[in-house]
């Protein structure tokens, strides 16, 4: 039996609460890495969302952030990020979100990432579009690059990764109106759905950090590839390029630029 996009919706409201109900309280935080950050809230909800995925669809295979990979059928995956932008959420900075994503056979067909602290709801359904509350999304039309905003993230391994996207961000930051750093992949991935940021790039996420963002964004009209161009994004070495499909080619011209 498949989910439906209501199914994925109403897991992310659930995770939603627990995720309002730990913010701003009295965190136990945990280290994974040395700035890699895990709190009991990022935990309980994705108990959360294991259980409620497990009831119904007891047979499915599940790759999520807390708990790794689960055995399954790999027809049908699951994509769980309980705590996106664990970092933010420990500081009492408001920019997280819960994302999960469904694939059958292969291909994310199902995708929510869910902002509860300003009740925002991105969903996306294989060939039906992306909508924000309901409200279809279009990305952005942007195509000078010069005039765009755009958003990327950097490593928890940067210190000692020399492929820790600097080099690619002082090169963008010569030739961009600016770009910024918000903290959490699947929120900016859905800002490019929504037009709210031109362009997106990352190196180094997992695949449950991009699933269900990537979805939303291309179902708004963004091209959304690996930065080498290449379309299979859940495949190793993970990386991600999203954009119009104007501004998305000039991008890949920059990153495939020699360090500045």
């Amino acid at each position: 039996m498949k989910p439906t996009l209501p199914d994925l919706t109403a897991l992310a409201q659930g995770a939603g609460k627990i995720l309002r109900a730990g913010f701003r309280q009295t965190k136990n935080i945990n280290h994974k890495r040395e700035i890699d950050l895990v709190t009991e809230t990022d935990q309980a909800s994705e108990d959360y969302i294991l259980q409620q995925i497990n009831a119904r669809f007891p047979h499915h295979h599940i790759i999520a952030e807390e708990n790794g990979e689960s055995a399954g059928d790999p027809d049908h995956t699951w994509y769980i990020d309980p705590l996106d932008g664990t970092t933010n959420f420990a500081h009492g900075l408001p920019i997280f979100a819960v994302s999960i994503a469904y694939a059958y056979q292969g291909r994310t067909t199902l995708g929510v990432v869910y902002d509860p602290m300003r009740d925002e709801m991105f969903s996306a359904e294989l060939g039906q579009g992306a909508t924000l509350n309901g409200q279809p999304l279009q990305v952005s039309q942007q195509t000078d690059l010069k005039q765009s905003l755009l958003v990327t993230g950097f490593p928890y391994d940067r210190f000692t990764n020399p492929d820790n996207n600097f080099n690619h961000a002082l090169n963008f930051l010569m030739r961009v109106q600016g770009f910024r750093r918000l903290g959490a992949a699947a929120l900016d991935l859905c800002n490019v759905a929504a037009g709210r940021v031109d362009g997106y790039w990352e190196m180094h996420l997992e695949r449950y950090d991009m699933a269900a963002g990537a979805l939303v964004a291309q179902e708004a009209g963004a091209v959304v590839t690996k930065k080498d161009g290449t379309p299979d994004i859940l495949s190793a070495p993970y990386s991600i390029v999203a954009a119009n499909p104007t501004l998305h080619g000039e991008m890949l011209k920059v990153l495939a630029l020699p360090a500045a």
